[in-house]
């Protein structure tokens, strides 16, 4: 298992819930879901379709706000009974938070050194910093070769690096991703979670990961099931802890 840094937890949920709607319409996505999640730690959410993953996760990355319990990002109380304590939740995000999702979502009239620039860009980086970033982050995932193409022109892989390096371009210490590799085969799935677990030790990072892939779960360390919106038992111990 990646051990993990410090005693404070990168994520830490307490108690929360969320639901949609009201009276005969109410939907309750979460259910009094508690977890805590460390640097250097991968963890993958689990279960079937509606238990509860992908608002989880979206609660997590500061998109929806929990209708009850609380939140803490990298010990920072962000959310508490159905309230954000911040007002700067795009900043926060930029700061602290990157995304990965199934599909890499690059932009389609940027080559892949701009697709990565663009998020530095955003948080306020001049573009010479940020092409300079882009292309170290593009050489790291062993992309750096195909820093002028299209989106179009890359493969399912290279794509999915390109949007790894995105995901890192603000240095966050919390990486969500949804369904990472469902669109890659055996071989560059294990590569994109092999370079993910990288990422986690050298950067001290948190990844969390929604995903029905099981060819990958031998890659987490714990494996959190829910079920219903509630979690459901104990988190299990992935292979990679198990090797520990």
């Amino acid at each position: 298992m990646t051990t993990a840094i410090g005693d404070r937890p990168l994520v830490r949920v307490e108690h929360v819930s969320k639901h949609f709607g009201e009276g005969e319409t109410r939907v309750d996505a979460l259910r009094d879901v508690s977890l805590a999640v460390y640097p250097r730690q991968l963890i993958a959410l689990l279960g079937p379709s509606g238990s509860g993953k992908t608002t989880l996760l979206n609660i997590i990355g500061c998109i929806l706000s929990p209708s009850s319990g609380s939140m803490e990002i990298d010990g920072e109380l962000v959310a508490r009974d159905g309230h954000w304590l911040r007002s700067d939740l795009r900043r926060l995000r930029l700061e602290k938070i990157g995304f990965i999702f199934q599909s890499h979502n690059l932009l389609p009239f940027l080559n892949a050194t701009d697709n990565v620039a663009i998020a530095l860009q955003l948080a306020g980086v001049d573009s010479v910093s940020a092409r300079k970033r882009a292309l170290d982050l593009l050489n790291y995932l062993e992309v750096g070769h195909r820093k002028d193409a299209m989106p179009a022109h890359l493969s399912g892989g290279e794509g999915q690096r390109v949007a790894i390096a995105r995901a890192l371009a603000n240095r966050p210490s919390i990486i969500l991703a949804d369904e990472p590799t469902a669109a890659l085969d055996s071989k560059r799935a294990q590569i994109v979670m092999d370079l993910l677990r990288k990422l986690a030790i050298e950067q001290d990072a948190a990844i969390i990961a929604v995903t029905h892939d099981e060819k990958i779960f031998d890659r987490f360390d714990y494996l959190f099931q829910l079920r219903d919106g509630k979690l459901d038992g104990e988190p299990q111990a992935g292979a990679a802890a198990a090797q520990a």
